[in-house]
């Protein structure tokens, strides 16, 4: 959007012409290393159009007698064409791997400098200075790879390469295609909209382009990172000397591990100058991305100013944001969490405490992963203590199974607040713990002591067997292809949902849930602390306030609750020894335990009216709960209504 291209340029190069001559001004180098069609090349252009007329007429005011390189039209004053001209070949660059798109920059470009332009006035400027009527370009908008150096040829034999390789590996010589600008240090301004695309994807189709940026760029050193990250990284590295940087992005790298090599980067070098964060505000029409606008400059800083933009209309329309100061000292590899305003020392108060999630777990664990859902999983009729009656929707009948092999199925949106909304599915899971480890039911057991769920297993045997191109293809063939924490189903836990618009901690207190999309949370033995104290913890305003503020928010108010955000949420734990502590203890686990039993009542009413009633006898235990996770962690009233209003 135009708003994003004029406000990148004016914080990149609006601030690099401050305080210049013109003469200056004709020195900045201008890049942008993914152009696509020109959007932030023409806005640049624009911008330096106007800064140039601006300049002149103010210049001609204090200077009548001397030339400068405007006239007045019937429209205003405009620059001449020559001088459009110039300003584009002094200033403007670009590369981008699409040769189409290079060609729609450069006639985007050249009509940028005839716009305005009668016949006529052009005409007199070619008789006037014998020039072409539009400049060459083909020094200044290039067609490749700007990430991938000319060294590459040595390193793949380009005849093994597939189509798509070929076109992806169109590499790009930076001291060759720019070697005035190269030789002068770098550019002063990088600008631009980089392709977001995660490295899996790239993998599927151009496998020695991934791994020629995990050899070369640092960024690009750990996990599934975002292509986007590299570029970050280049822009740096093309910076002169006093150059600033101004990208849009995702800002899931904040947080991601991925992201940590590039936020390492740019902590260690202090060049983050400003960021502005859109939250779960969508920039891009017809597209569902979480971005940021990052502001970088190659000299070393000592604070970032932080903008929230909660509502981009209003952004635009007034500039209003939520916004402060942070201090570059404090920002490093870890996640960047950027919390400003008044929530900003609640945040960093809880934030230094000493014991955290990942201090008392034993394990948090992702859900299990079957590969084919529509057979493992089915809908309960009806059971007993030995079996299980179940309806196919993929065979369109009905089974009875053994019901050791079976456990509740739980999806992550089934998980709420203190409950379940267990949809009456079953999973059938073809392990057995044996002395505390999980093993596969061979096809000898399965035969003896689970016929019927053997049975059932035969009627999807082909389907089974050619899982992932026959993976499946031997005596497992009934099994998980990812059969991780199989024993965790089976074993007391807290569950989470992988993404919810609230705190959504739910006790699994007997292991009767499998579940998927979402977590499974299990403490250490020397925790002295109940799961549900901790649940009471988990599911109250104040730790949902810290895990808002360090998570990645989705749209409509909703929020990751992965691990890497889990494992960061501060916890209280309780001095045995102190009367109050322990009457805190064993008070926090009596308000869970009544609003668990609660819920479980709300279930089996019918009537609307008792509904009502149970609902808000709920709402008034979670409200005692909050009040005393306030009471615990000492929050203040100023504190308290902070954590409310969030």
């Amino acid at each position: 959007p135009t708003y994003i291209v004029d406000y990148i340029v004016k914080n990149t190069v609006g601030k690099l012409l401050a305080g210049k001559t013109a003469k200056q001004a004709a020195k900045l180098k201008i890049l942008d290393p993914s152009c696509g069609s020109g959007s932030f090349l023409i806005g640049v252009y624009q911008y330096l159009l106007e800064w140039y007329r601006n300049y002149y007429q103010e210049y001609q005011l204090k200077n009548p007698n001397r030339k400068v390189p405007i006239y007045e039209s019937m429209t205003g004053w405009q620059l001449t064409s020559r001088e459009k001209k110039k300003i584009l070949l002094d200033n403007i660059f670009g590369v981008d791997i699409d040769a189409q798109a290079v060609e729609v920059t450069k006639l985007s470009l050249l009509l940028k400098v005839l716009e305005g332009e009668s016949q006529e006035s052009v005409t007199n400027q070619l008789r006037l200075f014998k020039e072409r009527a539009l400049p060459d370009l083909d020094n200044n908008i290039k067609c490749g790879n700007s990430l991938i150096a000319s060294n590459f040829y040595d390193k793949v034999q380009m005849d093994l390469l597939s189509e798509d390789e070929v076109y992806r590996i169109n590499v790009f010589d930076w001291d060759q295609e720019f070697p005035e600008v190269m030789k002068s240090g770098g550019f002063d301004a990088i600008i631009g909209n980089p392709p977001y695309v995660r490295i899996q994807t790239l993998k599927e189709w151009a496998s020695r382009e991934t791994e020629f940026y995990k050899q070369t760029y640092f960024a690009a050193s750990k996990g599934n990172y975002d292509i986007c990250v590299v570029f970050l990284e280049k822009g740096l590295k093309l910076l002169n000397k006093t150059g600033k940087l101004g990208y849009i992005l995702p800002h899931k790298f904040f947080n991601a591990q991925y992201g940590e090599p590039i936020r390492n980067i740019i902590s260690t070098g202090r060049n983050l100058t400003e960021i502005v964060h859109f939250g779960d505000q969508q920039v891009f029409s017809g597209a569902t991305t979480y971005t940021c606008l990052i502001f970088l400059d190659k000299v070393a800083g000592s604070e970032c100013q932080v903008k929230k933009v909660d509502n981009i209309a209003q952004w635009c329309k007034s500039g209003k944001v939520i916004e402060g100061k942070v201090d570059l000292k404090n920002v490093t590899n870890k996640n960047w969490n950027f919390t400003i305003g008044s929530s900003s020392s609640l945040f960093e108060r809880l934030e230094i405490m000493p014991v955290k999630t990942k201090d008392i777990v034993d394990r948090i664990s992702q859900g299990i992963r079957t590969s084919a859902n529509d057979i493992y999983v089915l809908d309960l009729i009806c059971k007993n203590e030995t079996l299980v009656t179940v309806y196919s929707s993929k065979l369109d009948k009905r089974f009875n199974i053994e019901s050791e092999l079976v456990s509740l199925f739980l999806k992550g949106r089934e998980i709420k607040h203190y409950r379940t909304n267990h949809s009456g599915q079953i999973v059938i899971v073809p392990y057995i713990s044996r002395n505390g480890k999980v093993s596969f039911v061979t096809e000898v057991e399965m035969k003896l002591s689970f016929p019927k769920t053997f049975e059932y297993l035969l009627e999807n045997k082909e389907y089974l067997l050619n899982r992932e191109n026959g993976k499946m293809n031997n005596s497992n063939w009934y099994g998980y292809i990812y059969p991780k924490n199989i024993e965790l189903m089976k074993s007391p836990k807290i569950l989470v949902p992988d993404i919810a618009d609230r705190a959504s901690f739910a006790m699994d207190e007997f292991g009767e849930y499998a579940f998927t999309s979402g977590y499974g949370i299990t403490f250490k033995n020397t925790i002295k602390e109940s799961s549900k104290y901790i649940l009471g913890l988990l599911n109250s305003k104040v730790l949902n306030f810290y895990l808002r503020n360090v998570s990645t928010q989705l749209r409509g108010g909703f929020f990751r609750y992965f691990t890497q955000f889990i494992e960061q949420l501060p916890i209280r734990l309780i001095d045995f020894n102190v009367k109050s502590d322990r009457t805190n203890h064993d008070r926090m686990v009596s308000l869970v335990e009544q609003i668990m039993a609660l819920h479980n009542r709300l279930k089996a009413v019918n009537s609307p009216s008792e509904k009502k009633v149970i609902q808000k006898q709920i709402e008034v235990i979670d409200r005692q709960i909050d009040q005393l996770v306030y009471q615990l962690y000492e929050l203040t009233d100023d504190e308290i209504a902070i954590v409310e209003n969030s």
